[in-house]
């Protein structure tokens, strides 16, 4: 049995990964705010920003937590399409969840379907994810605690969108996108220590590529896509800004005239 290490350089991968879950949240949280006080294109845009920044916010989080992911006795690789397939599965479920609550005039049952969606498409990509690790040995999984993450997602997701439908002010925001960080880490964490590795010694070459090779720079540039989308998001005016911008320009014209 290979002993499993989640923290290989301490807790510089949980505090970013949580970070990264985090900023994810709160930017799809405030572009849901900005797609419900819109309409048409504007509200369809809002709403895809704000699928794109919870997707890549989750998936972020858990490959910056599996960076700190080892195991003794072997190497780990990653099989790139299926670890490219689980960011696809991440956005996709995100997508359909957020627009469920976008768009649905039935709010209360399209949180429910949409947090059930989402919670399960988080689990999958999550456990996507896994299964795209290559090491030398036999990876098996405790039922039950894959069950308590599947939970946790389920969980986490349906809070996720009740906050984008009821939570408006930033401090509100804020608090809330600490508390979703939270929960996604606490299920990635439980789907993790849900894993056991028998390993198999060899000398063959594991196919794959390296963490560092692949992840890392995926997820240094999905991170920098939330850095800059949050500082876009920040410096665009709310509708009720654009809306008193225009009050204050008509005002000044029947003035003028």
């Amino acid at each position: 049995m290979g002993h499993l290490d989640h923290a290989t350089f301490g807790w510089l991968t949980p505090a970013l990964s949580y970070a990264m879950a985090c900023i994810g949240a709160a930017l799809g949280l405030r572009c849901t705010v900005r797609a419900l006080g819109a309409a048409g294109r504007s509200r369809r845009n809002w709403l895809l920003t704000a699928a794109s920044s919870i997707g890549t916010g989750i998936w972020t989080m858990h490959f910056v937590a599996m960076l700190g992911f080892g195991v003794s006795g072997t190497d780990i690789r990653y099989d790139v399409p299926l670890t490219v397939l689980s960011l696809v599965v991440a956005m996709t479920v995100v997508s359909a969840g957020v627009f469920a609550v976008g768009y649905s005039r039935d709010r209360t049952r399209a949180l429910l379907l949409g947090g059930l969606t989402t919670g399960l498409g988080v689990a999958s990509m999550h456990y996507l994810g896994m299964a795209a690790m290559r090491l030398h040995g036999d990876v098996t999984y405790d039922p039950v605690l894959v069950g308590l993450s599947v939970l946790i997602a389920v969980v986490a997701a349906t809070a996720a969108l009740w906050a984008a439908l009821n939570i408006k002010s930033p401090a509100a925001v804020t608090a809330a996108s600490l508390i979703m960080g939270a929960a996604v880490s606490s299920m990635h964490y439980t789907g993790m220590f849900a894993v056991s590795v028998h390993v198999t010694p060899s000398g063959a070459v594991l196919p794959g590529t390296t963490a560092m090779q692949f992840i890392f720079p995926l997820a240094v540039g999905l991170g920098s896509y939330l850095f800059l989308t949050s500082a876009f998001v920040a410096l665009s005016p709310t509708t009720g800004e654009r809306e008193a911008s225009v009050s204050a320009q008509q005002s000044v014209e029947s003035v003028a005239s």
